[in-house]
């Protein structure tokens, strides 16, 4: 559709997106347009989305909100009222594609389904994102990312073997099943090119969570394993783990390659490991994890921390601290890569958020505002788009 608005840049600038999905995995594949230049217009509830009111508030603004919802044009509109979704029907044929998140069917009911929004756009692409897809015995059901990590079986590999499978302590799947929708509907906008048809991209958070298993599918497949969870350590590839240094800290040391455990050998200055029987090669370090493990950590105990991280690093062998947040912000590599931007906040001044990935060697995208107050842009939007008056915004023609 070729515009580009409020000094959009980036690869997707000229695209527009209508969001109209809440939480996270929605918005947040919304946000990766949105970062790239497409112009993202993000249709909330009256009263607000629910994600306001998770995670931290600084005088009174949801952080989360400002983050996954910056670089996008905000308006509140109630989808649950006829003249709601009357007004979302007539912006659909304004925008390329359109991402939900909402249990199936719902579009369905409210007359918003794929058949009845394409019918005069059939350009159009329809994003979904569900617990458990569009189709199938599980369809109806509500899920969550967590809910779809439980049956894809990746949370019984999470955590330590002797304790009840743990979570990694962010929505993961709902992140990724998010990166899918926007690379599915980045390759449905190629299709496109060529035959001027829009489809629906169908992500389901369990089938995002469960991709990340793709290793063990063949594994059980021809040789019944059922892996278990291993704690710190990586399936398949040894030595890959954590190991204790002076003062009870840790550093991550992953040297599973051979070629990168004989370079770890030999700055250990036992170069004669690489030539063990019993380490030599992969499937030999996997049989005698332990005992690999062991030896390298009598080795790592007698180090600090960051004399051995700087070791390590001279010596081309993957490893590093764990860090908080607060490493992050002062480290070095994350400055020079603008992974932490100061972003202008007409509410609260400014904001430190997260950078912009992947990078862009002639079209980056930018970070132009964080996530705004409910219903912002709403009379800019209906006025720009749908040509409505002042007068017929104040009729609320949108509750």
């Amino acid at each position: 559709m070729n515009r580009d608005t409020n000094g959009a840049q980036g690869p997707l600038a000229g695209c527009r997106v209508l969001e109209l999905g809440s939480t996270v995995a929605a918005p947040f594949c919304g946000r990766l347009f949105a970062d790239l230049g497409a112009e993202v217009v993000n249709v909330e509830r009256p009263e607000g989305d629910s994600l306001r009111s998770l995670g931290r508030h600084y005088e009174g603004k949801s952080l989360w909100w400002a983050s996954i919802h910056r670089n996008k044009e905000t308006i509140a509109i109630n989808l649950k009222s006829d003249s709601g979704r009357d007004v979302v029907r007539r912006l659909i044929p304004h925008f390329d594609i359109v991402i939900e998140n909402f249990k199936p069917g719902t579009l369905e009911k409210w007359g918003l389904g794929y058949e009845d929004i394409a019918r005069d756009h059939p350009g159009l692409i329809l994003v979904r994102i569900s617990g458990f897809g569009q189709s199938g015995p599980y369809s109806g059901r509500a899920g969550y990312g967590i809910i779809g990590e439980s049956l894809s079986g990746i949370r019984s590999i999470t955590g330590e073997p002797d304790r009840p499978p743990s979570r990694v302590a962010t929505p993961m799947t709902d992140y990724v099943a998010g990166m899918y929708g926007a690379f599915g509907a980045a390759a449905a906008l190629h299709e496109r090119t060529r035959t001027g048809r829009g489809q629906v991209v169908d992500v389901a958070l369990y089938e995002a969570a469960f991709s990340m298993m793709e290793s063990f599918i063949p594994a059980f497949d021809k040789l019944g394993l059922v892996p278990n969870r291993v704690g710190s350590r990586l399936h398949g590839h040894v030595p890959n783990s954590l190991f204790p240094v002076k003062e009870e800290e840790w550093i991550h040391i992953a040297a599973g390659n051979t070629s990168t455990f004989r370079r770890l050998a030999a700055a250990m200055g036992q170069p004669e490991l690489a030539d063990d029987p019993r380490f030599a090669e992969s499937p030999e370090r996997l049989e005698n994890e332990e005992e690999l493990v062991a030896v390298i950590s009598r080795w790592t105990e007698t180090w600090t921390l960051g004399d051995l991280y700087e070791y390590l690093v001279e010596k081309d062998i993957p490893a590093g601290p764990i860090y908080t947040v607060a490493d992050v912000f002062t480290d070095p590599q994350f400055a020079a890569r603008e992974m932490i931007v100061d972003v202008p906040d007409e509410e609260i001044g400014s904001l430190k958020l997260s950078g912009i990935a992947p990078k862009f060697s002639r079209t980056p995208g930018a970070l132009r505002w964080t996530g705004q107050s409910i219903g912002h842009d709403t009379r800019t939007v209906l006025a720009r788009d749908l040509g409505l008056s002042d007068a017929e915004l104040d009729l609320s023609l949108i509750h």
